[in-house]
């Protein structure tokens, strides 16, 4: 006799919660981030830089169907953009072996896997943003979305203990002069103090998911998203891969960055 529905499900619920323990509680994406140390730490910033093209295509895929071109929506959501980093095709390779059990994937199911992983990476750029956003307002009293809210905050603090430290009439004088004539540093300075920063925060994203997959298996997300994964994926047919909600909030605070550096550049 062939198993029940009930104990094919269980043992779906099962295997997800297996994998949910073996990836993404603390010890064990520990473990899954040391892929992370190598040509990780390159592929993030450039996966950084090319995910607002990716929302773009998403969103012109998704426009698409709305319209009746669902074979060119389809076509255009199967485009990779972002690089496939070590730690997204450990992912992939495990879920490929572990959940669906070797099976061969079809290009639909490689596509929602690929999405799956995708929307992993939108978390860890979530996660970054809210540790950038943390820090601006526990260090200077202030929201900074992103790099571009946080760079003059970081250059003016520096510029200013740079030009205390080095007053000729000591510190404390330093102080109170500096405090009535602001210190003006040149553009380049700036620009490298930027750059530092965004260098910095791309090596965050590559580890965010330390923070971020055990507070999401904690709270059910990563065993929800494998759930609807596998679901779709057991389907065999339907819709490519549509557009996660978690791209549209990790391009907010890109958003709300540049509005805050266009405000500030007005007001100056």
């Amino acid at each position: 006799m062939p198993p029940a529905p009930d104990q094919n499900a269980a043992a779906v619920r099962a295997a997800i919660d297996t994998f949910v323990r073996d990836h993404f509680h603390l010890g064990a994406t520990l473990r899954l981030h040391r892929s992370a140390l190598g040509w990780d730490l390159l592929r993030a910033p450039v996966n950084v830089a090319l995910a607002p093209i990716h929302l773009v295509m998403a969103l012109f895929a998704l426009a698409a169907r709305l319209i009746g071109f669902r074979r060119f929506g389809a076509w255009l959501m199967a485009r990779r953009v972002m690089l496939r980093t070590s730690v997204a095709q450990r992912i992939e390779a495990d879920i490929a072996t572990d959940l669906l059990q070797g099976a061969p994937l079809t290009p639909r199911s490689q596509a929602l896997i690929d999405n799956y992983t995708s929307v992993r990476s939108a978390v860890a750029e979530i996660t970054t943003s809210l540790i950038v956003l943390t820090t601006g307002w526990l260090i200077f009293g202030t929201a900074t979305p992103g790099i571009a809210s946080l760079t003059p905050k970081v250059s003016g603090y520096v510029g200013h203990a740079t030009a205390v430290t080095n007053f000729p009439l000591g510190q404390t004088l330093g102080g109170a002069w500096y405090g009535v004539f602001p210190v003006s540093l040149p553009v380049w300075t700036v620009i490298a103090i930027g750059v530092a920063l965004a260098m910095t925060a791309s090596i965050v994203t590559t580890f965010a998911g330390i923070i971020a997959d055990p507070v999401q298996a904690h709270l059910g997300i990563h065993r929800r998203r494998l759930t609807r994964l596998l679901f779709k994926i057991a389907l065999a047919e339907g819709d490519a891969p549509g557009l996660a909600p978690e791209h549209i909030l990790a391009r907010i605070s890109d958003i709300a960055d540049a509005g805050m550096s266009l405000l500030r550049v007005f007001r100056s």
